[in-house]
């Protein structure tokens, strides 16, 4: 009786512990990520990566297109990123600096990084390893540099760990609650972006293997939550779009990684490594190791590791010979923080004290081989290759704008959706332009540009040019009565003669 009474004790003590751990962990994110934010507009980098605008478009062409409506999220990319920047990207200061979606970035990663802070504190008992893991993702200038975007990933950091929380807590205790509760945040993931489908797979298969002989309550959620949701995807894309996505290739295989899985494999461990740092890749890996092994006797802690399946997609998609990306190979920067808060607890059963310090000597090498708001950081400069090609453009805007006649302007949104975004600091509205998702009205242009618009805006020069320069080259008769305005930074106006 008094070694029950003496262990809910100690329970009660270490749930008041993860609690405020959780709450000092959110207030640090949340400083951190509005600091950076700061540091990063005041460089003019937050919006410096082409994708970045390119959300902010897709939000905000639901109310300003030609056809608005819901159709407007139909689309290769996942819809939630957008759906929840809809009000946000209305207002027109938020969508012109991506402001809104800053702020939605720092909650979802602030909520994301405390969850797994607690969940670490709970499973492991060790303060230092739940404390260990944000500071070690927060740290990292590819992370945190993100953090300050409007780029899709942080929502993605946030509900994978949120997801992982809310599994372990219906593992733990498996009610109707909670598994409604894990059922929504994992629905929600595989609606943010592909890496999701990988991490939300594993989680729920890691529920069903360790608790299906007890057939808990609400473990059928589990897995149709996410199943309905990608579903409803696939529906809205193909109602929206007309296609199913990925139903076409969208880049130019790369002959230096297509099908060549050594070559990939070594660019990605370079990449890990350039991103994360050698003390924290090392820290990492070591703590897959120890816990493969713990997971013998525990199997609930493979949660921990579910975060790295999304390097299943990079790897694929490079395979594929997809361009390498840098920025696809971040997730495993916040997988290997995870995976090195669990060697960290590894030591608690030796010393508090040296976990401690071990922690703190983890934390100083990841900033040392990686400073945070380093300039050359990978991800901060992989953000920046396009931005002379941006520069040269706004010769093209100025032309454009200074010969408006109020008429639409025929573009495809798949490759300029970031140019769209550029040219609303001129006050050219996005409803302006005709693209893929405005219904009958494309393949209507497409099949006569000259009755349907007087400008057309190709691009040209980057993954080998846009389908409007595929349909030039195909058809010598589409620019036909078209005649070449200006051009710049790959981008070329045509008018109507």
């Amino acid at each position: 009786m008094s070694q029950d009474y003496d262990r809910s004790i100690a329970e009660r003590s270490l749930l008041t512990v993860a609690r405020r751990v959780f709450w000092i962990t959110l207030a640090a994110t949340l400083i951190a990520g509005a600091l950076a934010s700061l540091h990063y507009a005041s460089m003019h980098l937050t919006l410096s990566h082409y994708d970045a605008r390119a959300h902010l478009v897709v939000a905000r062409r639901v109310i300003d297109s030609l056809t608005p409506g819901w159709r407007q999220f139909g689309s290769v990319w996942l819809p939630l990123p957008h759906i929840v920047n809809l009000i946000p990207s209305a207002w027109d200061w938020s969508y012109r600096t991506g402001a809104g979606a800053v702020v939605i970035s720092i909650l979802s990663m602030g909520l994301g990084l405390a969850a797994v802070s607690k969940t670490l504190v709970l499973r492991t008992g060790s303060v230092a390893a739940g404390l260990a893991a944000p500071a070690l993702a927060l740290a990292n200038p590819n992370v945190l540099y993100l953090l300050a975007t409007p780029m899709t990933e942080p929502l993605l950091f946030g509900l994978t760990l949120l997801s992982l929380w809310a599994v372990d807590q219906w593992i733990g205790q498996p009610s109707h609650a909670t598994s409604r509760r894990a059922a929504a945040l994992l629905a929600a993931l595989v609606l943010t972006r592909y890496e999701g489908w990988l991490v939300a797979a594993v989680l729920v298969a890691l529920a069903v293997g360790v608790s299906w002989r007890r057939r808990p309550a609400g473990l059928h959620r589990l897995w149709a939550f996410p199943l309905l949701a990608i579903a409803a995807f696939l529906l809205l894309s193909r109602a929206g779009t007309g296609q199913w996505p990925m139903s076409e290739s969208f880049f130019v295989p790369d002959p230096d990684l297509v099908h060549q899985p050594l070559v990939v494999l070594r660019k990605m461990t370079t990449g890990v490594l350039d991103l994360a740092g050698l003390p924290l890749t090392l820290a990492g890996a070591v703590g897959l190791v120890l816990l493969l092994v713990r997971a013998r006797s525990s199997p609930r802690l493979l949660i921990f590791a579910a975060p790295l399946a999304a390097a299943a997609l990079p790897l694929v998609a490079f395979y594929d010979g997809h361009p390498y990306r840098v920025r696809y190979l971040v997730p495993v920067v916040l997988a290997a923080a995870v995976l090195a808060a669990m060697a960290l607890a590894a030591l608690t059963r030796l010393s508090r004290t040296m976990t401690l310090a071990a922690a703190v000597l983890l934390v100083l090498a990841s900033v040392w081989a990686a400073p945070p708001l380093d300039r050359q950081a990978p991800m901060v400069i992989e953000a920046q290759w396009e931005t002379p090609f941006r520069i040269e453009r706004q010769r093209v805007t100025a032309e454009l704008v200074g010969r408006d006649d109020g008429s639409p302007v025929l573009a495809s949104m798949g490759s300029l959706a970031h140019y769209m975004h550029e040219t609303s600091h001129a006050g050219f509205a996005l409803r302006r332009f005709l693209h893929e998702g405005n219904g009958d009205l494309w393949p209507e242009a497409l099949k006569n540009p000259r009755k349907s618009v007087r400008w057309i805006l190709i691009e040209e020069r980057a993954e080998g040019g846009d389908v409007l320069a595929a349909r030039a080259r195909q058809d010598p008769a589409f620019l036909d009565g078209f005649e070449r305005v200006i051009e710049g930074g790959g981008l070329v106006l045509y008018e109507r003669k």
